[in-house]
């Protein structure tokens, strides 16, 4: 079941929304009963959630293991999908890198070494519930625990799908994070993220960033949502209007360029025509995004959409995700085949976030091959080597420069 401030408001109208031709077949095979406009109406797809292994074999032909494993699940990380992206997901293939990213698998019940149940340490960083303070200027706003789609690979599948006791976030966790950031001016950015804050009503989310935004230190407000992606319908004109208001800016968790549908190309459309500026974040996974042409194209797809590449990153070890993780030079083979290649726009960082608490660690191909006297030897993007001047000194102080 979805909370009650994830289905306040309901629209007087769910607006023009466009619905690919893969979308109406599926919604004719599985939802005929559906109209256009409940199928566009955000609220409609989070009711209509799949959250039961008789709900998902209805639509997909389940393997012994993805029955297996939703069978023996308890706790957080539930099932969940929605219609709209279910469509996006293969019928027969369980190998399907987007089925396996939100179908649950046996796997996911292996602990590898290194693996942890927190393993960014958010916990030990959390000044009151929900707030994460690691950086000095920065903060994590964790607005709820709730998600569209539960993605098996998740950071914070500790408190997602079922929030309780310590991880139960609303209005009273909300009041003690603005006591916290009024009382330290030495914050300046805020990340909202969750659970993902685009599933609350946009009178809610409004007023969270209008508090937020009441706290005269505070200088940027940033939103970390997977919605756009997954439930494009949530961007209604009025929602982008909203947070364009607001000048905030948001960060988008994409996959893979099978999601850069004509639905999500709408999404990114409206916020982009409201003056929201939009970045990207991508997590590296095995078997799913991790070969170059499928970045490249998903990279390329998104700055046609107006959607800044941001980061690349490495998979979190936490509890149960070996199955998704790559090595760490599968990443740098990645940026290195971009870099040059490609629109200097089409290349993110890739970071590992690291363990403990570390917080982010840009990784990058090595194009420093060496040094000759003065010079530092370059590789460039084709494999040439190229020499710069770099005898270590102030260059404008030698003494052939001019008084």
């Amino acid at each position: 079941m979805i909370s009650a401030e994830h289905l306040e408001s309901r629209p007087r109208t769910a607006g023009r929304f466009p619905i690919s031709p893969a979308a109406q077949a599926f919604k004719r095979r599985f939802y005929p009963a559906a109209t256009s406009t409940q199928w566009n109406d955000w609220r409609w797809q989070l009711q209509n959630r799949i959250r039961t292994l008789e709900g998902l074999a209805r639509i997909l032909q389940l393997s012994a293991d993805e029955e297996q494993a939703i069978q023996r699940h308890r706790g957080p990380l539930p099932l969940g999908i929605i219609p709209y992206y279910c469509h996006l997901l293969d019928e027969h293939d369980p190998t399907q890198g987007l089925r396996r990213t939100l179908v649950p698998a046996t796997d996911e019940y292996v602990r590898t070494p290194g693996e942890a149940i927190d393993p960014l340490a958010e916990d030990e960083n959390t000044v009151v519930p929900g707030l994460v303070h690691r950086y000095p200027d920065r903060v994590l706003f964790l607005a709820t625990g709730f998600c569209a789609v539960y993605c098996r690979y998740c950071t914070r599948s500790r408190m997602v799908g079922t929030p309780t006791g310590t991880y139960e976030l609303g209005r009273s966790s909300w009041e003690r994070a603005f006591s916290y950031l009024e009382e330290h001016k030495e914050v300046r950015d805020v990340l909202i993220s969750g659970g993902d804050p685009l599933t609350l009503s946009d009178e809610k989310l409004d007023g969270l960033v209008a508090r937020l935004k009441q706290i005269r230190h505070i200088e940027f407000i940033r939103i970390g949502t997977k919605i756009p992606i997954v439930l494009p319908q949530r961007v209604t004109k009025a929602f982008a209007r909203m947070v364009g208001r607001h000048r905030v800016w948001m960060s988008l968790h994409v996959t893979h360029p099978d999601e850069l549908t004509p639905e999500v190309t709408e999404a990114c459309d409206r916020l982009a025509d409201a003056g929201v500026p939009l970045g990207s974040q991508t997590v590296l996974l095995k078997g799913i995004n991790d070969q170059l042409d499928v970045m490249r194209k998903l990279f390329h797809g998104l700055l046609m959409r107006r959607v800044r590449p941001y980061y690349l990153y490495q998979c979190d070890p936490v509890f149960g995700s070996g199955h998704f993780r790559t090595p760490v030079k599968k990443g740098l083979e990645i940026i290195d085949g971009l870099r040059g290649h490609t629109s200097g726009y089409a290349v993110p960082t890739f970071v590992v976030d690291a363990p403990g608490g570390g917080g982010k660690i840009p990784l990058s191909p090595d194009y420093i091959v060496g040094r000759e006297g003065d010079d530092l030897l370059l590789r460039n993007y084709a494999g040439k080597i190229y020499r710069y001047p770099d005898p270590g000194e102030d260059l404008g102080s030698g003494p052939n420069t001019p008084p």
